[in-house]
């Protein structure tokens, strides 16, 4: 049984940053990742990154899709869907295929969006 779990996580599980859990540095997950906790750095993210109402992000961010409840300072680079909840506080530039914001949501950014190759930035080390 200790290896079906195990097989699950290699097929395509969630990687969980939780909450009370400060990152300082780069991630990179090739599953989706769900951040609670505090994450300073850069996160490259090859499916969904889910922030949730507690989370908190400071850095440059590339995932394929993202729903943001919590907070992101920094450059968030999304391929396709981006959708931004009403808890969410998002400062910095944003540059998606697909935008949702909900109403209550603090959204001051520089954004650009629709149809448009996203390039990757390199990842530096602060």
């Amino acid at each position: 049984m200790a290896s079906s779990s195990s097989e699950s996580a290699l097929n395509g599980g969630i990687n969980s940053l939780g909450l009370g859990t400060k990152v300082t540095g780069d991630l990179i997950a090739q599953n989706d990742i769900r951040i609670d906790g505090e994450l300073e750095g850069n996160l490259k993210c090859s499916g969904k990154l889910i922030l949730g109402p507690k989370g908190k992000v400071n850095g440059h961010v590339e995932c394929q899709s993202a729903v943001v409840e919590g907070q992101i300072e920094g450059t968030l680079l999304v391929k396709d869907l981006l959708q931004v909840k009403e808890s969410a506080k998002i400062k910095g530039e944003i540059n998606t295929a697909k935008l949702m914001v909900q109403s209550g949501a603090v959204f001051n950014v520089k954004c650009e969006m629709g149809g448009k190759k996203i390039a990757s930035q390199p990842s530096s080390s602060k």
